[in-house]
């Protein structure tokens, strides 16, 4: 099962007491491999990532995987109640960051559906920004 989809991304980042939002749409591949779904897409100038490709690995246990490659590299790991070290890469030089996961729903079928996670970054143990991420996966209509 591979399917061409429409991606809607939405994003919230309080760092410093101001909030920023970021959003979305793209068109993108959905397939399931071993059991886990995967989200797959190219990001844009609107996200400050443009050359780089992204995939979303999404495990049953609740456990999220953001793979960065192309002109940005970063692997992210979302886990509720779990803080991973991940590698993270600023475009201008890469750093080890915490990823401490506070929540993470998947209503992902088949046929597509949402996950939503929220999980705060650190920098040295120190809080750099909590965020929550809304993802929308649907099938593109059939010519």
């Amino acid at each position: 099962m591979k399917k061409d989809v429409l991606i809607e991304i939405k994003g919230v980042y309080r760092q410093d007491g101001q909030e920023d939002q970021v959003e979305l749409l793209t068109e993108g591949s959905y397939y399931k491999r071993n059991g886990h779904y995967y989200i797959a897409y190219d990001e844009s100038e609107a996200t400050g990532f443009e050359g780089t490709h992204t995939v979303l690995k999404v495990e049953e246990d609740g456990k999220v995987t953001l793979i960065r490659s192309g002109g940005t590299r970063s692997q992210l790991i979302i886990q509720r109640g779990v803080r991973h070290q991940c590698h993270y890469d600023t475009g201008v030089g890469s750093m080890t960051i915490g990823i401490s996961g506070d929540r993470v729903d998947s209503y992902l079928d088949d046929h597509g559906g949402r996950l939503e996670f929220a999980y705060s970054l650190d920098i040295n143990t120190l809080l750099a920004s909590e965020n929550r991420v809304s993802i929308h996966v649907r099938e593109q209509p059939t010519p």
